[in-house]
């Protein structure tokens, strides 16, 4: 089913703000971008269509399935409903979240975490499925997870896949305060040995870090992006460091994306946005609408994200208006 955004029925009937919020400017997308309670959104650009993969936001026993979204100006947005379900992954059982997907040889990949595992003794972690279309259906590839257990003290969960300019594929992820990377395999069926023969290498990259990493590479250097605070409560954030190379090492360089108390609250777990023709990027994340203290009401934003002549990424700030609208047709 398709689902075209109108914006002031859906402000009234799916965020039930306690706060009155004006419809954006002409031309504005406005934040929510689309209606429903959705969090942790990987954004990926798949020829002249931007999409936004999202968790689902329910009790965790209630994630079983994703919807993806399309646009083709980050202004009206298309939802596709089941892109990925529980059905379709014989291993999992709950708790789908944080998807990351890639395009690779025609195919499309997603990546996605299940079951929250809490131990090695308990079936669960990164899974990977393949499409033929961006919008699906996406399949199990595998049959099982393709990191199943705990290493360096991460939970397998909040992976993100990240291709470097040498062609090399890295995948970046884990909760409980501790991130790895690893280099996976082509043909993404497993990892491999880095060149020190390192599999599961810890690049935490300070202590405040908890979930959510990313990574993009910029005039050289490597940005690492990362969420802090408890994803249920108001103080939930984004961070960033920048170095030489995937493995680092980080510095954390400080917070860009936080609540504004007369916006949201828990802004954070994000992705990027990079549009090549005019060198723009924007930052897509979730956040609590006002009124709000329900740890699943959330709801998937966009604002634009700068950088200053150094390099540094500026702090965000995050809007009821949204961005313009920026076709990717020319």
């Amino acid at each position: 089913m398709e689902v075209r955004k109108v914006w002031q029925s859906m402000l009234l009937a799916v965020s039930m703000s306690t706060a009155a919020v004006a419809a954006p400017p002409p031309g504005h997308a406005g934040n929510p971008v689309f209606p429903g309670w959705y969090a942790d959104p990987e954004a990926a650009i798949f020829g002249d269509t931007y999409w936004i993969y999202p968790t689902t936001s329910k009790a965790y026993a209630a994630q079983t399935g994703f919807d993806a979204f399309s646009s083709p100006d980050l202004v009206h947005w298309t939802k596709h409903a089941d892109v990925l379900d529980i059905k379709d992954i014989p291993w999992a059982k709950k708790a789908l979240w944080a998807p990351s997907v890639v395009e690779k040889g025609a195919k499309y990949y997603f990546f996605f975490a299940a079951n929250d595992i809490q131990n090695d003794h308990e079936l669960g972690g990164i899974g990977v499925a393949v499409a033929d279309k961006p919008d699906g259906p996406y399949r199990d590839l595998l049959g099982k997870p393709l990191i199943g257990a705990f290493h360096n003290g991460a939970q397998p969960i909040d992976q993100f896949v990240f291709r470097d300019d040498d062609g090399t594929w890295y995948m970046i992820y884990g909760g409980w305060k501790h991130a790895n990377i690893v280099k996976l395999k082509a043909d993404f069926t497993t990892v491999e040995p880095m060149a020190d023969g390192t599999l599961f290498k810890e690049i935490t990259p300070a202590p405040e870090y908890v979930e959510g990493p990313m990574m993009f590479k910029r005039d050289g250097k490597y940005y690492f992006m990362w969420s802090e605070g408890g994803w249920g409560g108001p103080d939930y954030s984004v961070a960033y460091a920048i170095g030489d190379s995937p493995m680092g090492p980080f510095k954390r360089l400080g917070k860009i994306l936080q609540q504004d108390p007369k916006i949201a609250t828990g802004a954070g777990h994000h992705s990027l946005f990079h549009v090549a023709k005019d060198d723009s990027w924007y930052i897509v994340y979730h956040r609590r609408p006002l009124g709000h203290t329900k740890a699943n009401d959330r709801e998937t934003s966009i604002d634009r994200m700068y950088f200053d002549k150094e390099g540094h990424i500026l702090p965000v700030k995050i809007t009821n208006e949204g961005v313009e609208a920026n076709p990717l047709r020319r």
